[in-house]
């Protein structure tokens, strides 16, 4: 299976390997970019809610910030595994590439 572009001979594997890749490398960039995203946001709420604690008008039991900022942590790495298991399925040459592409898109995030 072999196919004809400009004259270059092209297999079928290498264009999968390429939109693994490409796949993974966007699955990996939007997860570390919206991973971003939400931390600034939960960043903003604690400290709106440290302000208003210290002008007296909540009170913020510390147990439970914890363990709801652990709950959500601990939700995040699930859809992370989730993706990385889903990437995984491509075919062979394809799984390889879009894992090494998701990696990618993690770094470059």
């Amino acid at each position: 299976m072999e196919e004809k572009l400009h004259g270059m001979n092209l297999e079928l594997p290498y264009l999968e390997m390429g939109s693994g890749f490409l796949v993974g490398l966007s699955v990996g960039y939007f997860l570390k970019k919206s991973f971003k995203v939400i931390l600034i946001l939960m960043g903003l709420v604690v400290v709106a809610l440290f302000v208003l604690e210290s002008k007296g008008v909540i009170s913020i039991n510390e147990g439970n910030l914890d363990s709801t900022v652990t709950a959500g942590a601990s939700a995040f790495k699930t859809f992370a595994g989730f993706l990385q298991e889903r990437l995984g399925r491509f075919t062979f040459a394809g799984g390889g590439s879009a894992i090494a592409g998701f990696l990618t898109g993690l770094k470059w995030g």
